[in-house]
């Protein structure tokens, strides 16, 4: 049987209904990026023979409610099983955090990639809502396998200071730094790939 991978996609939040729809009529769309797949497609096809890759679509990422994740995360638990790798992108990485921070994951896990997650909005021009980390992340270094995190110091969405302050609460964890990937969306992700390879 093969091992599985979980991939959480990313997403925004708004402390407000107004603030959705203002930043629906004001984003502007690239175009060129809608026919993309990214690197988690591209992930999913370089590792298929030997992982059954998981990338559920959560709810309505573009206003993301953590509960609302919740619940559909923990729809997927019973198709889990033991060491599963777990990777989490932006809003999909602090969702990881979060959730194995404040509940007991009832599988083993053999890894959790967090790509620029956000620790905060402290030092962003983005709200999180309710994606708030506890003050303790003790139960995610405990249940959450080998702890990698990757981040580029010229990330525009989720400053690098976010990950500094994982690597503080999470000293074990890997913290691999790019200089020019900005917040990772990119069509191939050769590094994470190795790093995955090496688990198996």
């Amino acid at each position: 049987m093969k091992q599985q991978i979980l991939i959480i996609n990313g997403g925004s939040t708004f402390d407000t209904y107004d603030e959705y729809l203002s930043d629906l009529k004001n984003l502007e769309l690239d175009f060129e990026r809608l026919g993309r797949k990214g690197w988690k497609s591209w992930l999913k096809t370089e590792l298929e023979e030997t992982f059954d890759i998981i990338i559920p679509k959560m709810p309505n990422p573009n206003n993301a409610k953590y509960n609302e994740w919740k619940i559909w995360f923990e729809k997927l638990l019973p198709f889990l099983r033991d060491n599963i790798v777990l990777i989490g992108h932006s809003l999909g990485g602090i969702f990881l955090v979060k959730y194995l921070s404040e509940n007991d994951f009832p599988k083993k896990i053999r890894a959790t990639y967090l790509i620029a997650p956000p620790y905060d909005d402290k030092n962003s021009e983005y709200s999180l809502n309710d994606f708030v980390l506890p003050k303790n992340l003790k139960k995610l270094s405990t249940q959450g396998g080998n702890v990698f995190i990757y981040h580029s110091e010229d990330d525009p969405v989720v400053t690098f200071i976010d990950a500094k302050k994982y690597k503080e609460q999470l000293p074990r964890a890997k913290l691999y730094v790019f200089k020019d990937r900005e917040h990772f969306n990119q069509e191939e992700f050769p590094e994470l790939l190795e790093n995955i390879k090496k688990l198996s």
